[in-house]
């Protein structure tokens, strides 16, 4: 997993998001396919995207004829973790329980939500 992995810009995690859900390798006409894909992006946007998401290390990216195919190096599931971790280190002071605590008392929790996590924190234990 690589840990130099910034966090992405909503625009950009769109994309991968749209390419996470898609069979490797994918093309530019793949994800403007997509049920997912913004439909107000521009073919150039796009293009622009792809560049710097294969820059920043997010993508593979090799020249098939007239297409270029692209492949994640990172899976949704790594860059989650990653984005999942610094949020804890940098809002909750890498306290699990204080993260617990502040989205509790900030959110409205339904019976369900509480019978799923007393499931959830047995299983813990």
């Amino acid at each position: 997993m690589n840990f130099n992995i910034k966090r992405l810009p909503d625009g950009e995690f769109s994309i991968m998001k749209i390419i996470w859900g898609l069979n490797p390798p994918i093309t530019t006409h793949d994800i403007s396919q997509s049920s997912n894909f913004d439909v107000n992006l521009k073919p150039q946007t796009v293009l622009t995207i792809l560049a710097r998401l294969t820059e920043k290390g997010f993508l593979t990216s090799e020249r098939k004829g007239k297409e270029r195919l692209y492949t994640p190096i990172i899976s949704e599931k790594e860059y989650l973790d990653i984005e999942t971790g610094d949020f804890l280190h940098r809002y909750s002071g890498n306290s699990m329980g204080s993260l617990i605590k502040t989205l509790c008392n900030e959110s409205k929790l339904t019976k369900q939500d509480l019978d799923d996590l007393k499931i959830w924190f047995s299983k813990k234990e």
